[in-house]
């Protein structure tokens, strides 16, 4: 790979994308320097270099071509093949879809990369003239990107990682350049409430709001929203079989902690949706599950606005909430909210859990924060699991 050879390369981050980045560049090219570092940007000198891979969680404001990732390399060689999918909720689940419809409803090679899957690069080598690369792609993998998938997908845009990007017009910037760079002859599905994107590419708009007619394993409307998406794309791109493209989407099983049904226990079901941060999320997870009592809310506090949460909360007493940690407490507190008889606040995961058996005589306990895991957790992941840990206890 003549771009990297005889090159200066500073690996920025040494995570599991760095680790895989060093080892792309060791198997592909004869760089004369592969250099890794971990810590602020005003320990790099960056004249020494010739090209620095950033890994997508450090926060850099500005575009400078001297920074690349894995994300811009691989688009760079292979962006004809890829269906790159972003939005702030239900990418990974729709990601999910589209490898599985499009690896039973064609006869092609389907790879399921990015955030949902293995580091890009791993799988570079890989592609063939005939596969389709599935790439759920993160605002940070999207946000110093200057080339766009052929077909590109951007479910919804709600208020989220203010504490990365302060405002939601930089957070939106970001994600656009998922379709910024499309060219004429590229696809590009929107969902309704995503501002205007400027692209040359063909716009194919999915109304929200509306009940789409699939029947899932996977509960909740706005997962058939996300059906509609990968519907589409597989008829209209792939040219797959309408029917076979509905069986398809019906067997599909859900991922872990994405309303994921945990068991029952003294008549009490209990479902994991730790991957809800963003208020929209809870109150989709309410009213996707149709027997539900009691939702667990609240985590790290990055300063994105619940009212439409907590307006929700007084306009639904049919519902326990019981709020747990820095922004649970400041949902809590909000106007009325701590005097309703069916809200609770508890210090941690434990004690909410406890708290749900107790008041929760029958019908779902869901886990559903509205909130990151950072401040007590290493991820939504590790949350999602105590949570299963705990509710089956005996």
């Amino acid at each position: 790979m003549t771009g990297f050879d005889g090159k200066k390369i500073l690996i920025w981050g040494y995570g599991r994308e760095g680790k895989s980045t060093e080892e792309f560049l060791k198997r592909n090219a004869t760089p004369s320097v592969i250099d890794i570092y971990e810590g602020d940007r005003a320990g790099i000198d960056e004249s020494s270099y010739d090209l620095i891979f950033k890994s997508p969680g450090i926060r850099m404001d500005e575009d400078d071509p001297k920074f690349t990732s894995q994300t811009e390399v691989f688009l760079q060689a292979h962006r004809d093949k890829v269906i790159g999918i972003t939005g702030t909720k239900g990418k990974s689940t729709t990601s999910m879809l589209m490898h599985h419809v499009l690896s039973e409803c064609t006869d092609r090679p389907v790879l399921l990369l990015g955030n949902i899957g293995k580091p890009c690069l791993d799988h570079y080598d890989e592609i063939t003239e005939d596969t389709i690369v599935v790439y759920e792609m993160s605002c940070h993998q999207l946000a110093h990107t200057d080339v766009s998938p052929h077909v590109a997908v951007f479910l919804n845009l709600f208020e989220e990682h203010l504490d990365y990007y302060d405002t939601v017009d930089r957070y939106f910037a970001a994600k656009a350049h998922i379709a910024q760079n499309q060219t004429a002859g590229d696809r590009f599905y929107v969902g309704s409430n995503v501002p205007h994107i400027d692209t040359k590419a063909s716009v194919t708009v999915i109304e929200e709001g509306i009940e789409y007619g699939y029947d899932l394993r996977i509960p909740g409307a706005h997962n058939r929203y996300n059906a509609e998406f990968v519907y589409r794309i597989a008829t209209e791109v792939y040219g797959c079989d309408g029917d076979e493209v509905r069986r398809s989407l019906s067997e599909a099983k859900g991922l872990p902690h994405r309303l994921e049904y945990v068991g029952n226990k003294n008549g009490v079901t209990f479902y994991d949706d730790s991957i809800s941060t963003i208020p929209e999320a809870a109150i989709g997870a309410l009213g996707s599950i149709p027997d539900a009592c009691t939702v667990l809310l609240g985590g790290m506090d990055r300063g994105i606005d619940y009212t439409k949460l907590t307006d929700y909360i007084m306009q639904h007493p049919e519902y326990n909430y019981i709020c747990m940690y820095a922004s649970g407490k400041r949902i809590y507190d909000t106007d009325v909210i701590s005097t309703l008889e069916n809200t609770y606040y508890e210090d941690d995961l434990e004690a909410a859990v406890k708290k749900a058996i107790e008041i929760t005589q029958k019908g779902a306990v869901i886990l559903s924060p509205a909130s990151a895991s950072y401040d007590h957790f290493k991820n939504f992941e590790e949350r999602g699991d105590c949570f299963k840990k705990l509710v089956m206890i005996p």
